[in-house]
């Protein structure tokens, strides 16, 4: 996070340092036909979302069309009184006039909703207020906002009732300001750029409203930079709806430094910024009204009447546009008559004065005291609502005092229950140290025992190791006399003798190398037999797979042995007899089993030549065959032999 956090730091910084009229980011396809989705989605609930959360939903048609079609619905849904739908497409149709700029109408459809809004749910409900609360602004209707703020704290919609932006529209940039930084600078997290773009362009317009220019163009540039480490941040993921919004705001910016310019008369600086700016809320805002593109194309008409470019200066004030601000009809006015002036038609420019003569006589009688009565309403809610929080503060300061006594009395009979309990620890210590002494004995007792038993396990493991050695010098001694024979025959019988001395030597070390002296790991100890007869036979060229599955599997040594001599006699067997070919494909599988309180499993098969026909004739000859049908009886079982198609497989429960 911190390497994150470093790379964006340099980012901001670079984009601080060499500013640049930034370019939105390509927000997705614009080409998505919004309209015929929303037709083709099969009910009013899923219209009413896809609705909402599509932020430029005007791209290829106009609102008109949406309302049209919207009206179709709800007559659709009167008809069949379907009270979901009727909600649905109300709020919908109220959201379209929001956007065409018709606030009144938008006011009136969500106040019919919000007189019955107890029996919605609390997505509708958030939606009403907030469509409730967006309208008032629009109108000025302070007081009513903040019914609508406080009724939204009420459904827990919001944590506090605001009140920084309203001050700002009646005049009260400065407290505004302060009230807005000292509620939402604690909520901004360092990594979130969108946010801090937010919260700087905030701050910039109420500094710029207040005529604090140069101030405020600082924080407009430093919104425009952490707007574009927004968007160069790779690792954020940014959802569509969010990425619209965004770059909306990158317009919204770019007209604010725009107007920043104007403010200081700098005309050439303003107009790049401004022609962005308009650029780019016409593309993400697509069909909706919108009071900054009216304001920022009146502050580009007026930097090109400064810079006498008369043709520029009439194309953007003819540009169709519709203000409906008093302000900005007043702008839009005297910008016309300036115009006229310039351009010597006196009688045009005295009518467009004229206009505004009347607009001002008509609103300044009324428009200070309302400003007043508005202000004066404004505050005395902020200081009921500030009372109201002072009195939440003070009962929960009474509730604190209350549990802290609470506290401080539990903590009393704690103390009491606490004397008590060291009376009777004090009889519990007298008892412990009487006992210290049996304890002790206890003790010295025990380690007498456990050095007995280390030393038992030691000369154990000395046995088994001089019991190995031995058996090997008997291996070496058989090795000996094979090299003084010369019949083949008591040759291969030494050998046979050599490895089956081999195999008890094997289990003689495993139990010394072992920690248990108890018992034998068989998928050790058969690899190492395995790897012993190996060592004896396998002198042609065996080409011999061996597989064991003996993993987990332990035994003592009154099993082992006798299991490692049957093992050693059938892999002695398999390397002699059963590939006499030298055979490239030879197997030999081994599986044992031995799960504990049940009946263990051995099972041994090679795809070798098999058996011969006379096998049962032999069986009273050979000496290994009757040695291990003796080591199967002393492990209480009986060898099975089966004839497979490819070779031989020995098997036999054991306990």
């Amino acid at each position: 996070m911190k390497k994150v956090l470093y790379f964006n730091f340099i980012l901001l910084v670079f984009f601080q340092c060499f500013p640049l009229i930034g370019s939105a980011q390509e927000p997705p396809s614009q080409a998505n036909d919004y309209f015929k989705q929303f037709q083709d989605l099969p009910g009013s609930e899923d219209r009413s979302v896809f609705f909402f959360s599509t932020p430029n939903r005007y791209n290829q048609n106009s609102a008109y069309d949406w309302l049209d079609t919207v009206h179709v619905y709800l007559n659709s849904s009167q008809k069949t009184n379907d009270s979901i739908a009727l909600v649905n497409y109300q709020l919908i149709q109220s959201q379209i006039y929001y956007d065409l700029g018709d606030y009144e109408k938008s006011l009136a459809i969500s106040k019919s909703l919000y007189d019955t809004m107890e029996s919605l749910s609390m997505d509708t409900k958030a939606l009403i207020l907030e469509l409730m609360d967006s309208n008032y602004s629009k109108l000025e209707l302070y007081d009513k906002q903040i019914e609508i703020r406080r009724r939204k704290r009420e459904l827990g919609l919001t944590k506090n009732v605001a009140f920084y932006d309203i001050y700002s529209s009646l005049g009260q940039h400065r407290k505004a300001m302060r009230d807005y930084m000292a509620e939402e600078k604690k909520d901004i997290k360092e990594d979130d750029f969108y946010a801090q773009a937010i919260y700087n362009n905030n701050i910039g317009n109420y500094l710029r409203l207040d005529k604090s220019t140069p101030t405020a163009l600082s924080y407009f540039k430093k919104a425009d930079a952490l707007l574009d480490v927004y968007f160069s941040d790779v690792l954020r993921v940014k959802p569509d709806s969010e990425l619209v919004e965004a770059n909306l705001l990158k317009g919204v910016i770019q007209g604010n430094i725009g107007k920043c310019y104007v403010q200081s008369k700098e005309y050439e600086e303003a107009i790049p910024y401004l022609e962005n700016s308009i650029e780019i809320i016409k593309k993400y805002n697509t069909g909706k009204f919108s009071s900054d593109l009216v304001e920022n194309t009146l502050e580009i008409a007026e930097s090109y009447l400064q810079l006498d470019n008369y043709a520029k200066a009439t194309d953007y004030l003819s540009d169709g546009m519709d203000p409906i601000k008093i302000k900005n009809i007043l702008k839009k006015n005297r910008l016309y008559a300036a115009y006229y002036d310039r351009t010597g038609d006196y009688k045009s420019s005295t009518a467009y004065l004229k206009r505004n003569i009347r607009i001002r006589d008509s609103i300044d009688l009324t428009e200070a005291n309302i400003k007043n009565q508005q202000l004066t309403s404004v505050v005395s809610q902020d200081l009921e609502y500030s009372r109201k929080m002072m009195e939440e503060q003070k009962e929960a300061l009474e509730k604190s005092r209350n549990d802290i006594i609470a506290k401080d009395e539990r903590i009393s009979l704690v103390f009491i229950s606490l004397i008590f309990t060291l009376l009777g620890f004090a009889g519990l210590v007298y008892a412990y140290l009487k006992s210290i002494k049996n304890q002790r004995l206890i003790a010295e007792q025990k380690h007498i025992i456990e050095n007995s038993l280390v030393e038992k396990d030691s000369l154990l493991k000395e046995i088994h190791h001089r019991v190995k050695n031995n058996l090997q010098m008997v291996s070496s001694l058989l090795s000996l006399q094979t090299k003084n024979t010369r019949s083949k025959a008591a040759i291969e019988a030494l050998e046979e003798g050599k490895s089956r001395v081999k195999a008890m030597a094997l289990i003689h070390q495993k139990l010394y190398q072992n920690d248990d002296l108890s018992v034998i790991e068989m998928q050790g100890y058969i690899e190492s037999l395995i790897n012993s007869v190996q060592s004896v036979y396998k002198k042609g060229g065996h080409n011999i797979n061996i597989t064991i599955d003996a993993e987990g599997v332990e035994l003592d040594i009154d099993r082992a042995i006798p299991f490692g001599l049957i093992l050693n006699e059938l892999v002695s067997n398999s390397f002699k007899y059963a590939f006499p070919h030298d055979e490239d494909n030879g197997k030999i599988y081994i599986h044992l089993r031995k799960i504990m309180g049940q009946e263990g499993f051995f099972e041994y098969t090679d795809n070798g030549v098999g058996l011969p026909k006379d096998t049962e004739e032999r069986a009273n000859s050979s000496m290994g065959i009757r040695l291990i049908n003796r080591l199967a009886n002393q492990l209480q079982t009986s060898l099975n032999t089966d004839k497979t198609s490819e070779g031989v497989r020995f098997w036999f429960n054991f306990k």
